[in-house]
This record gives C-alpha cells, sequence and structure tokens, in this order.
C-alpha cells in the first residue's frame, strides 16, 4: 500500500473542509465590531446546551476553567468547603486533578475498570467518607462512564456529580448526551477534540439555574452588571471568534462521529495481533472516540515499529497525576492498576478525514507487529 505518512490528527484537514464557512462566521465578528460576551457566544451557548440536552451552557476560556470554576461556583453557593473531598478517577488528564486541587478540596484517586478504563463504580462506595461531597467522573477517550448507576450512589450519599466530557462531545447512552447526566458538567473545545475551537475554548453546561447565574458572574470578574462585582471573579470568556466556529463545527459533529464509530469498528474487527490488547466493544452510540487506545506490554517498541512504517501515535498519557512532580503528595499511593495502564496504552489514528485506504494501512502495520 503506498502510503507516506499518516498524522495521528490531521487538524488542518479537519478545518479546510469547513473553511469558507470558517472565514464567513470569523467576517461577521469583525465586521460587528463587539468581540467578548456577544451574540456569537449567546448562540452557541444556547445551541449546545440544546444539543447536549442541558437548560444552561456557560462559555469559558477552556476545559480546565469549565472545571474548576464549576467547584468553585459550588463553594460561593455553600455546597463546598476548603477540604471536601472528591473522588476523581487516577487514570484520567492532570486537568480533572487541578480543577480540585485548585479550589482546595481534596482528590480522592479512584482505581478504574481495567475492561472499560473509566472509574470502576464498584469501588465508588468503599472510598466515601463524611467529608466526601462530589464525584468527577471522566468520560475517557470518548466513552460514557455507566452514569445510571454512578447517578443511584451519588444520589444515595447526598453526592455533587461534575461530569469531565472534555472528550466526550455528543456520546450518548439511554438516549442521553454526555452534559445532561450529572449536576454540571465541563467540556473543552481544545483544538483537537471532536469539537475543536482554533484556539482554546471551554464550556460548562446544567440544569441549575443558581448555577448557572453565580457561573456567569465567576467567568467575568464576578460581574453580573458592569462595574458591579458581587463576588471575586477571574476572567475565563469564551470568545466571540471561537464561538462563532464552533457553531459551524457543530452541525458537522454528529457525521464526524459517525465516521469516527466507522473507524473504530473497522479497527476492532481488523487487528487481529495478539499482543495488542483492543478497547472493549462499546453500546451502541457510547463512544464517540475521542482517542482509539489499545494496550500492550510492548508499547514503547510498538509505537517506533509504527512510527517506521509512518504510522503516528501519541500516548494519552505516559505518567499518571499521582507520579507528577506537580502532586508529589500523592506519589505513595498505591494505585498498581492505574500504573500498569500508564505505561501500556498507546493511541492509533483516528479523525473524521481519514480514508479507507489510511484505516486499512493502520490495520495491516499492526497487525505486522512481531509477526
Amino acid at each position: 500500500m503506498n502510503i507516506n505518512k499518516i498524522p495521528f490528527l490531521d487538524l488542518k484537514a479537519i478545518n479546510l473542509r469547513l473553511k469558507s464557512e470558517l472565514m464567513e462566521a470569523i467576517n461577521k465578528v469583525v465586521d460587528s465590531g463587539w468581540y467578548i460576551n456577544g451574540n456569537h457566544v449567546t448562540t452557541f451557548e444556547n445551541e449546545f446546551s440544546t444539543y447536549c440536552g442541558s437548560k444552561y451552557c456557560v462559555g469559558v476560556a477552556n476545559g480546565l476553567d469549565a472545571l474548576t470554576l464549576t467547584l468553585r461556583a459550588w463553594k460561593v453557593m455553600g455546597k463546598l468547603e476548603d477540604g471536601d473531598e472528591v473522588i476523581v478517577p487516577a487514570n484520567t488528564y492532570i486537568a480533572s486533578i487541578l480543577a480540585i486541587t485548585e479550589n482546595n478540596l481534596t482528590p480522592i484517586f479512584i482505581e478504574p475498570s481495567e475492561l472499560t478504563l473509566n472509574l470502576d463504580i464498584e469501588k465508588i462506595e468503599g472510598l466515601i467518607s463524611p467529608r466526601t461531597k462530589a464525584i468527577l467522573p471522566v468520560h475517557l477517550y470518548g466513552r460514557l462512564v455507566e452514569m445510571p448507576l454512578l447517578l443511584d450512589i451519588a444520589k444515595k450519599h447526598h453526592l455533587l456529580v461534575l461530569e469531565d466530557s472534555a472528550q466526550a462531545h455528543g456520546a450518548i447512552l439511554n438516549h442521553q448526551r454526555a452534559g445532561s447526566w450529572g449536576d454540571a458538567s465541563g467540556f473543552s473545545f481544545y483544538p483537537g477534540k471532536n469539537l475543536g475551537a482554533l484556539g482554546d475554548g471551554g464550556a460548562i453546561t446544567t440544569d441549575d439555574l443558581e448555577l448557572f447565574s453565580t457561573l456567569k458572574a465567576l467567568r467575568n470578574y464576578g460581574s453580573e452588571e458592569r462595574y458591579r462585582n458581587i463576588i471575586l471573579g477571574v476572567n475565563s470568556r469564551l470568545d466571540e471568534i471561537q464561538a462563532s466556529m464552533l457553531s459551524v463545527k457543530l452541525k458537522y459533529l454528529d457525521s464526524d462521529t459517525q465516521r469516527r464509530q466507522e473507524i473504530a469498528t473497522s479497527y476492532l474487527a481488523g487487528i487481529k495481533n495478539k499482543n495488542i490488547l483492543l478497547p472493549l466493544t462499546p453500546i451502541n452510540g457510547q463512544h464517540v472516540w475521542h482517542l482509539f487506545v489499545v494496550r500492550t506490554k510492548y508499547r514503547d517498541e510498538l509505537q517506533k515499529y509504527l512510527l517506521g512504517r509512518g504510522v503516528e501515535t501519541l500516548i494519552h498519557y505516559p505518567i499518571p497525576p499521582h507520579k507528577q512532580l506537580a502532586y508529589t503528595k500523592y506519589s505513595n499511593l498505591e494505585l498498581n492498576l492505574t500504573d500498569k495502564i500508564h505505561a501500556e496504552v498507546l493511541s492509533i489514528p483516528i479523525g473524521p478525514t481519514m480514508s479507507d485506504e489510511q484505516v486499512a494501512y493502520v490495520i495491516e502495520a499492526c497487525n505486522d507487529f512481531k509477526n
């Protein structure tokens, strides 16, 4: 097969498909003369809340702020206080943990299910203490956590639920999308996400009017009315140009997701190498395949081999949060499954612009490894 190189994710190709619409959206913002907290942000917030099935959406500067500000808002509202515990997956990206510690809250690391790599719901109740006030489930790699089971536990123990939906735009379980299950949900629109801006961006979805109002003030210096600051806030606003482009790209999210799911189905059926462990086949729609993550004891060797064949891969993530220098206080935690997973995971290319020929080549290269 005559293929020179398969990039991990071809962002240029993804956005060039929509160049004329994106440029038109940018031009409308430029011509409007209004560049912060204007109609394009409001329009996208309304579109995205409707898409997710939530009542409200608040655009913010990035995905980390979406999580951080939600927890901060709950403190302002008296639902959380310093030192409260938040149960969070141990094998997530560090942003999930940073949002907790930034608010002087305590992360309680929970190991994943080895089948799904999402948090192990059966372990939740064993970690709940009198100080536990929230759960932060991460829909890792684009696969929805089994939210009905998690919500039963949260309701039983009166816990807040903050979905980390940064990788799961559009994922559906029981006809309900990511972003509409918990008390709130944080999204990232980092360019490489399934719904990506051409820069940073984030959003929070919720059905809680008080939370919505608090977040709108928090993101804008704590102000509901210009020059009147009701709480201590920050500057974390989704800007007009990014919002306008996200409105364009939202129209294509479902078709892009369908293509990702088609590629994942091909990988699951075609990769037969006994040295490569494939992800568990999900319920239809539950996984939007932000990443297609395989596991192998020969991770570094496989990555080098695939690169030699022209297939670019990435590791999500090489070092778990509790092993990062920023969190040395947690370095002695016994999280053996998390450590094992982080030593074995490798993400292979998956993206809406991949051709069938490229998919077939990735499958061939994977099957040729050590064979």
